[in-house]
C-alpha cells in the first residue's frame, strides 16, 4: 500500500527550514470524497480500513471534529461552491437527477468565479452535479478553465455511462468533449492521473486552484453498484462480507490517490506553499442504504438523513502555512465556510464579498487555534419533506422524518476478523473518536420527530440516544424560534420534473445539455 509519509514529513520540515510564511496567494487542493462515512477513515479510529495517506494530511494539520456538510449530494456541492446555504439557494431538497432541467441558479457565484477575479488558475476534476440541462450551468462556464469528469451523480466506475431513472448514457468529459475512449479505466486512477497532470503542468508562480470532487466511494449503477480493482480489495481478506470488502477497497483507491497528488504537489514544487482541505459530501450511505455499504458507526443515521451519521462529515485542513498544525479542532464548521476562508487566504476582502453569504472566514479558527465565529449551524429546512434540523451550541433540534423514518438506527460495519498483525489504527492517540457508552433500551422509541420535536445534547450525546425535549421546553422553544427565523429567509426549492428531451438515446447515446437557455429550443 503506497504511504507517503516520508516524502511529506520532509517537505514539512523543508517548509520550516525556510522560514514558511503566508504567501499572498496560496495553491488551493480541495477534495471532495463522495458518500465517505464517519467510520470509513482510521483518523476517526476504525480499524477496519486503514488510510494512512488521509491520516497523515489530518494528523499533521487540523482534524475537524465538529464539521458538518448537508444530508445529501447537491446541496453540499451548491454551499461548497457559494457559502450559501441550500435554503437560500433553492437546492434544500434532494438531488438533481440527470432528466431534470436545473441546477444552481445562475445568478449565484461560485468560488471558481470569485478565485478567477483574483488570478487563479481553476480547473475541476470529477464529479459537478450542479445542473447540465444547459451549457450555462456546466462548470467551463461556473468560473472554471477545464473540467475532467462528470455531471451526473453516479456512473459506473469503468464504462463510465449514467442511469437516470429509466435513461442510460455516457456522461464523461474533457472539458466539453465526451471520452469515450477511457473504458475499462477506473475512475478514481483516472481522476488521480488527470489532478497530477494539472499539478505537474501548473505554473507555480500563479495560484492554482483545483478542486477535487472524486467519484469514490458513491455506488455506480445498478447492476454492479461496488467497484474496486482486485489490486484494492485484496488488501482486505479480513472482511468477510464481500460488498463490504469491495467498498474498502474503494475507499483504498481514494487513499492511494490522496497520496499521490500530495506527492504530485511536493515534486512539482507547489507543497510549501498549498493549502490541501479534505471533505464529504454527506454522511455515509450504510447497511445497503442506495445499494452501499459505507459507515457511520457509532453515530446514528445514513446519508439523507439529519441523524449526526447523515451530517456530520470527515474533514480536515493540511497545510505547512498552518499556524498551529497537529491539533483536533472541536469547534462548529460548516460547509458554508470553506468559500469566505478560501477567498480569505487568497488575498481577497472581505468587504468585496456579498453580504448575503452563510458562510464565515474560520482562517485564524484553523491555523492558530482562535475560537470559531460560529456558534450555530442550520442543518436544512425542507418544505417538500416537512423536515428540519438545527444545531445550536451544544443542543440540536430535529422535525419530522427523512426516508419515513426507516433509516433512523445506529448500524456497525458488516462483520470482520481483527487481526493483531494490522496494528491497532483505533488505539492511535490523535485519532478523533466519538464514545457514546451503551445504548439504553429506549434509544430508538424516545423520539418521534414526525409527531413532535426532538431535542439532544450533542456535546454530551453524539449518538443522539437521550430526547431531551421533555425535561427542557425553554430551550427547545428557543431553537424552534430560531428555526422560524431561518425558514422565514428560505427561498422555494427549484427541483423540476423529468424531461423526456434529456433521454440520451437522443443524442447519440450520451448525457448532454439539451435546451438552449437563448432561443428555447430543446436540442
Amino acid at each position: 500500500m503506497p504511504n507517503h509519509r516520508i516524502i511529506l514529513h520532509h517537505a514539512m520540515l523543508t517548509a520550516v527550514l525556510l522560514g514558511c510564511v503566508v504567501a499572498k496567494q496560496p495553491h488551493v487542493i480541495l477534495i471532495v470524497a463522495d458518500d465517505l462515512g464517519w467510520d470509513d477513515v482510521s483518523f476517526h479510529g476504525s480499524n477496519q480500513i486503514p488510510t494512512p495517506n488521509i491520516d497523515n494530511l489530518a494528523y499533521n494539520g487540523i482534524l475537524l471534529h465538529n464539521y458538518y456538510v448537508q444530508p445529501i449530494c447537491t446541496p453540499t456541492r451548491g454551499a461548497l461552491l457559494t457559502g450559501r446555504h441550500p435554503i437560500h439557494t433553492g437546492l434544500q431538497h434532494s438531488v438533481i437527477t440527470a432528466p431534470q432541467p436545473y441546477g444552481l441558479p445562475l445568478n449565484e457565484t461560485t468560488m471558481a468565479q470569485y478565485l478567477k477575479t483574483l488570478g487563479y488558475s481553476t480547473h475541476i476534476v470529477g464529479k459537478w452535479h450542479l445542473g447540465f440541462f444547459a451549457w450555462e450551468y456546466t462548470p467551463l462556464y461556473r468560473g472554471f478553465d477545464s473540467h475532467y469528469g462528470y455531471y451526473n451523480g453516479e456512473e459506473d466506475y469503468y464504462v463510465h455511462d449514467a442511469e437516470g431513472r429509466k435513461y442510460v448514457g455516457l456522461d464523461f468529459r474533457d472539458d466539453k468533449k465526451l471520452v469515450r475512449d477511457a473504458f475499462g479505466e477506473y475512475s478514481t486512477e483516472l481522476f488521480t492521473a488527470r489532478a497530477e497532470k494539472i499539478i505537474h503542468t501548473h505554473d507555480p508562480n500563479k495560484p492554482l486552484f483545483l478542486y477535487l470532487p472524486y467519484q469514490a466511494v458513491h455506488s455506480a449503477n445498478r447492476k454492479v453498484p461496488l467497484q474496486a480493482p482486485y489490486k484494492y480489495t485484496s488488501r482486505f481478506p479480513y472482511i468477510q462480507d464481500g460488498k463490504r470488502r469491495t467498498f474498502a477497497g474503494m475507499v483504498s483507491a481514494l487513499d492511494d490517490g490522496i497520496g499521490n497528488v500530495t506527492k504530485a504537489l511536493y515534486d512539482a514544487g507547489l507543497y510549501n506553499n498549498s493549502i490541501i482541505i479534505f471533505t464529504t459530501d454527506n454522511g455515509g450511505p450504510a447497511a445497503g442504504f442506495d445499494r452501499n455499504y459505507a459507515s457511520n458507526w457509532p453515530l446514528r443515521g445514513i446519508k439523507h438523513t439529519l441523524w449526526e451519521g447523515g451530517l456530520r462529515g470527515a474533514g480536515f485542513v493540511h497545510s505547512p502555512l498552518l499556524e498551529k498544525p497537529g491539533r483536533i479542532s472541536r469547534d462548529l464548521v460548516h460547509v458554508c465556510d470553506w468559500l469566505p476562508t478560501i477567498y480569505h487566504l487568497a488575498g481577497g476582502k472581505e468587504e468585496d464579498l456579498p453580504t448575503n453569504l452563510d458562510g464565515y472566514n474560520i482562517w485564524d479558527t484553523l491555523s492558530r487555534g482562535d475560537k470559531s465565529p460560529r456558534n450555530e449551524i442550520l442543518h436544512n429546512i425542507d418544505p417538500i419533506e416537512g423536515s428540519a434540523a438545527l444545531r445550536c451550541g451544544e443542543y440540536k433540534v430535529i422535525i419530522g422524518e427523512e426516508q419515513h423514518g426507516h433509516w433512523d438506527g445506529w448500524y456497525k460495519p458488516e462483520d470482520y476478523t481483527f487481526n493483531k498483525n494490522m496494528g491497532n489504527i483505533s488505539h492511535d492517540p490523535r485519532a478523533a473518536v466519538v464514545y457514546c457508552g451503551e445504548k439504553p433500551a429506549n434509544a430508538s422509541k424516545n423520539c418521534k420527530a414526525a409527531e413532535k420535536p426532538c431535542l439532544y445534547n450533542i456535546i454530551n450525546d453524539p449518538c443522539e440516544f437521550y430526547n431531551l425535549a421533555d425535561q427542557y421546553p425553554d430551550v427547545l422553544q428557543m431553537m424552534l424560534d430560531k428555526l422560524a427565523e431561518y425558514n422565514s429567509t428560505a427561498v422555494t426549492p427549484v427541483n423540476k420534473v423529468d424531461d423526456p428531451n434529456a433521454d440520451p438515446k437522443l443524442h447519440g447515446n450520451a448525457w448532454v445539455p439539451w435546451i438552449n437557455l437563448t432561443s428555447g429550443i430543446i436540442h
